[in-house]
């Protein structure tokens, strides 16, 4: 015989053997329910007989190749169904006591077949080994990705927090220059000269604002005198600029504006020093205080200040530019 005949008798040998395990398998697989004890009992015996042959082998050299890989695979019958379990049992038991006649180029055939069966348990080993390993790594680059999202989230608030913090200094610091040029605007006030001068230069912006016939003029009490002895000349001063004639000019003794700040009521209201001018109706009113134009230029340059400020050598510098540009913009009336 050549090796072509002798493989296609393997083959036959091969084909031969798993049909009859497979027929065995049906005769003796049964239920649970059908399964009568004695003959439970029986197989059970056969069965602790077959691992006992296992353990203590009484056979000639030629079947001595099966039996490591018959002890191996007996030992994990108890891993497979019932019914698979007793037909390799049986098959195991019919070989090792002579019952199933094999010719000694079979026994070849019968270890690739256990071989085949070890092969395709690794690989599906494998293939699980590898299914799991990917879950973790998948897993793993989950909470990754969450962990990094976090640290963006994290970054941008600790950021958000912290630009709010400079954007509150830098609002602080310029609230701060606000209060030193309000409090710069006291010392307009008691150089009485140059106080008398802007007074006038406020009522006639205010006039020419108004263009009223009639109006009503409001300052603080401290400062009637001084509003009183220029007013007049005001007028005149108006009419000649509007072409017009001169208006009836009534101050409000009344009712005056609040006084300067002091130490004590610094949080109250207050007045640094200007007028207020109002229609008789009360319906046009021109604030033209000192504290009033501040407002207007602080918010006018404000953004040259959150740029600048920094440069100015002190705070009390920059509350002078302010001061300075206010009265600059009082005394040129042409502007308005």
């Amino acid at each position: 015989m050549n090796d072509t005949d002798v493989s296609k008798q393997i083959q036959q040998m091969v084909r031969f053997i798993r049909q009859e395990a497979e027929e065995k398998a049906n005769e003796i697989s049964v239920s649970a329910e059908e399964t009568n004890p004695l003959e439970y009992g029986l197989i059970m015996r056969n069965y602790q007989e077959v691992r006992s042959s296992l353990e203590n082998p009484r056979m000639d050299g030629g079947v001595s190749g099966i039996v490591f890989v018959a002890r191996g695979s007996c030992s994990m019958v108890d891993d497979y169904e019932p019914d698979t379990s007793l037909a390799v049992i049986y098959f195991l038991h019919q070989v090792l006591h002579g019952s199933m006649d094999l010719p000694a180029i079979a026994w070849k055939g019968v270890l690739q077949l256990f071989d085949l069966s070890k092969k395709e348990f690794n690989i599906e080993k494998l293939q699980l080994v590898e299914a799991e390993k990917k879950k973790i790594r998948q897993e793993y680059e989950r909470k990754a990705k969450q962990v990094e999202v976090r640290k963006k989230i994290e970054y941008s608030m600790q950021l958000n927090a912290s630009r709010i913090k400079v954007l509150q200094a830098q609002d602080d610091l310029v609230n701060f220059m606000k209060d030193s040029a309000s409090k710069e605007l006291l010392r307009v006030s008691s150089d009485k000269k140059a106080y008398k001068k802007l007074l006038k230069g406020l009522i006639v912006q205010s006039l020419l604002r108004l263009k009223e016939p009639s109006v009503l003029l409001r300052c603080r009490e401290l400062d009637v005198a001084l509003v009183e002895s220029v007013l007049e000349e005001a007028k005149k001063e108006y009419a000649e600029k509007a072409k017009v004639h001169a208006p009836k000019v009534t101050v409000d003794k009344q009712v005056y504006l609040p006084p300067p700040p002091t130490d004590s009521e610094s949080h109250g209201p207050s007045c640094s020093g200007g007028v207020v001018l109002a229609s008789q109706d009360g319906k046009i009113v021109c604030e033209n205080t000192l504290d009033a134009r501040l407002d207007v230029v602080f918010r006018q340059k404000l953004p040259v200040v959150r740029i600048s400020f920094l440069g100015f050598e002190s705070l009390n510098g920059t509350a002078f530019y302010f001061v300075h540009f206010l009265l600059l913009s009082y005394c040129h009336i042409d502007n308005y």
